[in-house]
């Protein structure tokens, strides 16, 4: 693992900051390796805010070769597209983008393919994309086709503008049809590629409605619509309430249901946004993938 010793110049400086001067790496990039616990300073995973001190020893993972090139090998869906935008049916197991420790190829790398002057709108490797969904997590995700555009749309993002919807399967019955989750998340402070509720963490907020509860095995089926966008939002929340997402690898427990499952139940259904150009309300919706609904259909047969 490479590592390098805080220069006197950069004293008082945020750990994020410094790292991705002397790693090289956006600072978007740097700030995940911290959230991850890839990056330490003197042994240690301190927050991004962190300050560091000359002399202290950074080390952090050899960046893994991004594909910076198109790959029309990706294969994806386009539920939306003009000539501004497009949303995208991104499917279970694909990476939207690469870093340090993501396998590649990427959706980035697909969409770069199939819109070559993508190559100029936002980050490299991270060409247009809007947001960003989790490896496992299917459906709807939102990319820009100019700088501008993709301004407007990250933007409407952090006004909370953007209206994401998502289903999902969890473990057990709820006593209430409705409820809302506030609780701020925050990396888990031992184990940190994870995250979890925590005093002091970021605000989160998650709204959910059940849709189907079942008993064979217990499970229910959720709408559910994120006024914050934070990492593992949905899968930190539901397990927090004693609800882990079916097939959940990271936060569900050893008892919770697979359902024949190697992905977690977890899927975009829906967004809607302003169109930055026409000004209208755009909304589109994903269908279940096969075998989320065929599960579906399966517990509606048994119970």
């Amino acid at each position: 693992m490479p590592s390098e010793v805080v220069p006197e110049p950069f004293g008082g400086e945020r750990f994020d900051r410094v790292l991705a001067l002397v790693a090289g790496v956006p600072r978007s990039e740097a700030r995940r390796l911290i959230e991850e616990g890839l990056a330490t300073v003197d042994g240690e995973t301190p927050a991004p805010k962190t300050k560091v001190a000359p002399g202290q020893l950074l080390e952090f993972p050899e960046p893994e070769e991004v594909r910076y090139e198109p790959d029309p090998d990706v294969e994806f869906g386009v539920l939306h597209e003009d000539e501004h935008l497009a949303v995208i049916d991104k499917p279970a197991g694909l990476v939207v983008h690469a870093g340090a420790g993501r396998a590649v190829p990427t959706l980035a790398a697909g969409l770069l393919a199939r819109w070559p002057g993508m190559r100029e709108v936002g980050e490299p490797g991270r060409w247009g994309l809007v947001h960003r969904l989790d490896r496992d997590t299917s459906g709807a995700l939102l990319v820009a086709k100019s700088d501008e555009v993709l301004w407007d749309l990250q933007d409407q993002l952090r006004r909370r503008e953007v209206s994401r919807t998502y289903a999902t399967m969890v473990e057990g019955a709820f006593e209430a049809p409705t409820g809302t989750i506030d609780a701020p998340i925050d990396r888990d402070p031992d184990q940190p590629t994870r995250r979890a509720t925590t005093p002091f963490g970021r605000p989160s907020r998650t709204h959910y409605r059940v849709e189907e509860s079942f008993e064979n095995p217990p499970v229910s089926l959720l709408d559910v619509t994120l006024e914050t966008g934070r990492t593992h939002q949905i899968r930190v929340h539901m397990a927090a309430i004693d609800h882990p997402v079916v097939a959940d690898r990271l936060y569900g427990r050893s008892s919770t249901p697979g359902l024949g499952l190697d992905r977690t139940w977890l899927h975009a259904r829906r967004l809607a946004f302003v169109h930055p150009v026409g000004g209208e309300e755009v909304v589109v919706d994903s269908p279940l993938p096969d075998v989320l609904a065929a599960t579906l259909a399966r517990l509606r047969s048994d119970d």
